[in-house]
């Protein structure tokens, strides 16, 4: 059985989306890097239509000149995966490996994470809060900035509690803290 994870950047006062960003981490190389080993095993990806429009450069980013390495293999992990993008409004993808649903439906998502023999990610804090209040993430990896940014989007849904156990954890050069937390 495939766990669900949810991970994303987050600032220290907890928001995954904010107007101006969320300051700097996710980009820098050694970040990066552990991002692409922490995401290898990871065969399907969870979208909502605007987290989806972000993550559909990694289908051609590798055509790009003078990538380096971390990029290229991040590329490669993201194109091998299937993708499912939640959308009411998205036409069509462009990319492979790629389907709409138009309806988040966790008992399908249940049945996926028993039929799966690789982990699924959700990605985006509004189709994430749906999987978390349906009682479907197994596990939360957070990728904590050094900024405070005073609004945006919460990287938890509100009035949700959650019980976590805190499973790794580790500092990076640039001052980004990576958190993994497995529901109990």
């Amino acid at each position: 059985m495939a766990k669900l994870i949810y991970s994303m950047v987050t600032s220290l006062d907890g928001y995954a989306e904010a107007e101006g960003g969320l300051g700097a981490g996710a980009d820098d190389q050694e970040v990066h890097t552990f991002i692409n080993d922490l995401f290898r095993p990871i065969g399907t990806y969870l979208y909502g239509r605007r987290m989806y429009e972000t993550m559909v450069y990694w289908e051609t980013a590798h055509v790009e000149p003078d990538q380096p390495p971390h990029i290229l293999q991040y590329a490669r992990g993201w194109q091998a995966a299937e993708k499912v993008v939640y959308s009411t409004t998205l036409e069509s993808v462009s990319s492979a490996k790629t389907r709409i649903e138009r309806t988040f439906d966790p008992v399908a998502v249940r049945d996926l994470k028993a039929e799966s023999d690789h982990d699924i990610t959700v990605d985006g804090p509004n189709l994430a809060a749906q999987a978390i209040k349906a009682g479907l993430v197994d596990e939360y990896h957070l990728f904590i900035t050094t900024s405070v940014v005073g609004g945006g989007k919460r990287f938890f849904p509100e009035g949700v509690r959650l019980d976590l156990d805190l499973v790794e954890k580790r500092a990076f050069d640039n001052g980004l803290i990576y958190a993994r937390y497995r529901a109990r």
